[in-house]
C-alpha cells in the first residue's frame, strides 16, 4: 500500500480542556472525523500533491488515515506556539522524498516554516549524496540543493497561535496520505 496522493492542512483549537482543544484544532484542519494513524516522514515516490478540498473527497468518516502531524499545545497567556510540516521533493520521481515535523515556542510562522523546510531538504540531501554545509543559512543551502538538480522543490505548511488566558491552545499541521484510491472517484 503506497499512497499515490497527499494533501496538507493546518488548524488551531482552543478549549478549557487540552484534549478538546486538540479536537478543535483537528476540526479546524478538517480531519477530525478520521481515525488518524501517525507514520514517519517519507514522501512516497511519485506521490501527487493535491489540495485539501480534493483530498477530502477521497476520505470517508471513520476511515483509517495515515498522516504525518506536528502538534503543540500551551495554556500560557500570550505564549506563541508554532508547528510546521516541511516537504522536500526529489527531481527523480522514482525516488522518495521527505516530510519533516517541527514544533516550537516563540517562533513566527515564517521562521518555523523555513526550519521545517530546511530539515526536510537536509534529510533528502543526505540520501542523494549532496554535501551539506551546516554553517550556511537556509537560503544559501536551498539554492545549492536546487542547483544540484536533485531536489526540485521544497515547501511547508505552518500554523501558529498565541495562548489565551484560561484556555488550552493547540496548533496542528499535517500531511495526509491517501491510500486505497482505486475504487473512489472525485464524487465519493
Amino acid at each position: 500500500m503506497v499512497p499515490k496522493k497527499i494533501f496538507f492542512t493546518k488548524g488551531v483549537g482552543r478549549n478549557k480542556e487540552k484534549l478538546a482543544s486538540f479536537e478543535s484544532a483537528l476540526r479546524d484542519a478538517g480531519i477530525e472525523k478520521y481515525n488518524l494513524v501517525q507514520v514517519s516522514s517519507i514522501l512516497p515516490p511519485g506521490c501527487k500533491i493535491v489540495t485539501k478540498d480534493e483530498g477530502l473527497k477521497y476520505l470517508s468518516p471513520g476511515e483509517i488515515v495515515h498522516h504525518v502531524i506536528a502538534r503543540a499545545d500551551t495554556n500560557e497567556r500570550n505564549r506563541l506556539v508554532a508547528v510546521s510540516i516541511g516537504v522536500a521533493i526529489p527531481s527523480d520521481e522514482s525516488q522518495y522524498g521527505y516530510l519533516s515535523e517541527h514544533y516550537s515556542y516563540g517562533q513566527t510562522e515564517e521562521v518555523a516554516g523555513g526550519y521545517a523546510e530546511d530539515l526536510a531538504a537536509s534529510m533528502l540531501a543526505t540520501t542523494l549524496g549532496i554535501e551539506i554545509d551546516p554553517e550556511k543559512d537556509w537560503d544559501e543551502r536551498e539554492q545549492e540543493y536546487k542547483a544540484s538538480g536533485k531536489i526540485i522543490r521544497t515547501r511547508n505548511i505552518t500554523q501558529s497561535a498565541e495562548g489565551k488566558d484560561g484556555l488550552w491552545t493547540t496548533v496542528v499541521s499535517a500531511a495526509v496520505l491517501l491510500n486505497g484510491l482505486e475504487g473512489k472517484t472525485d464524487n465519493q
